[in-house]
């Protein structure tokens, strides 16, 4: 496997041993700067750590200016076709390029951007998606596979690299999660660069985690990858919470509140999934790390309470509340949402000693 190199984008790194760097991407009009700033800030509650907008008019790189100097997380302009529009990303202080080859293929263009991405130390990501490989390089490779999409990334690499570009990011993304698996296994075997993993057009919400969580779990847990996004048809403030879900499963990194819940089955005592979808809304967003359990009934609950940090569990005597690994009592749950938040406030401040 080849050894990742470094990329800054804005203050965060990508590759050269960095944590794993959570995306996502607006999905309003960029050219309304202040819906995309709201959006943007909202992602960046749910742990998105790098954002990603879509710059398809004069309109959009227009809002640039305002939406780069205002957003608390660096932003990615996304190109697709017009090249001038990079240029105009770039001259509105952009952290990042996304250019995709299957459609900006102008030699002296790229070269173009290249140059004057490399004077303000932008990076650009080079994003090759299985529905816009060039259509010569289906020709040759008979068809979408890891050899056709690597080999879009390698011409438009070798375009770059004609200028002496080299702070380049390398995104190759199928909607198929196996073909994902098998050309960035390729990518992290004869290049350098830092790898991008998705999973595009990966569908709704449900679909589009499992077939996230497969491929980048795969990759992850083979040490390939530095950045992630969970592509979700609709509204994109679910992807960056799944983002976290993947990382926190495979014991990259923690950041927030953890839950764990059981299955329901004759024996559950409460209503289980209001009452972990009500714990679920109330620690959204909380940075900090640790697990809360919530479980419907006497079998497997204590076991999980003594290894979470808190946890609720449904017994013949009503809830029964634990911390650390102690029982502190049974309680209503007119009154759970009180305590919990009093235990909660109680694990920040040990935190943060």
């Amino acid at each position: 496997m080849a050894s990742r190199i470094g990329v800054q984008v804005g203050e965060v790194t990508i590759g050269a041993g960095a944590p794993v760097v959570v995306q996502s991407m607006t999905n309003t009009a960029t050219s309304d700067h202040q819906a995309t700033l709201r959006q943007i800030e909202k992602l960046t509650s749910l742990g998105a750590e790098i954002v990603r907008v879509s710059i398809p008019d004069d309109s959009s790189a227009n809002a640039l200016h305002e939406i780069t100097e205002k957003s608390p997380v660096p932003i990615v302009a996304d190109i697709h076709f017009r090249a001038d529009l990079a240029i105009k990303s770039i001259q509105a202080g952009v952290h990042k390029l996304r250019l995709n080859p299957g459609n900006i293929r102008r030699a002296e263009d790229i070269h173009r951007i290249a140059e004057l991405a490399g004077n303000q130390g932008i990076p650009i990501r080079i994003g090759v998606n299985s529905g816009s490989v060039p259509g010569d390089l289906r020709d040759k490779y008979q068809g979408v596979n890891e050899n056709s999409m690597w080999e879009a990334a390698r011409r438009h690499i070798a375009l770059l690299r004609e200028t002496g570009f080299e702070d380049i990011v390398l995104s190759l993304k199928a909607s198929d999660p196996m073909l994902t698996v098998r050309v960035n296994r390729r990518a992290a075997a004869e290049c350098p660069y830092p790898l991008h993993l998705g999973v595009t057009e990966a569908g709704p919400r449900g679909t589009a985690g499992i077939r996230s969580a497969v491929a980048m779990g795969i990759l992850l847990n083979e040490n390939i990858g530095d950045t992630i996004r969970v592509s979700i048809s609709g509204s994109p403030e679910p992807e960056p919470v799944a983002a976290w879900e993947i990382l926190s499963s495979l014991d990259l990194r923690h950041r927030f509140v953890r839950i764990v819940s059981c299955p329901t089955c004759a024996r559950t005592r409460l209503d289980l999934e209001a009452l972990t979808l009500k714990v679920q809304k109330m620690v959204q967003g909380l940075q900090l790390p640790i697990t809360i359990a919530v479980m419907g009934c006497e079998v497997n609950g204590p076991g999980e309470a003594k290894d979470a940090d808190i946890a609720i569990i449904g017994t013949p005597n009503g809830l029964v509340l634990w911390g650390n690994g102690e029982q502190l009592g049974t309680i209503s749950e007119e009154k759970l949402e009180d305590r919990l938040i009093k235990e909660l406030k109680k694990l920040e401040r040990q935190a943060l000693k």
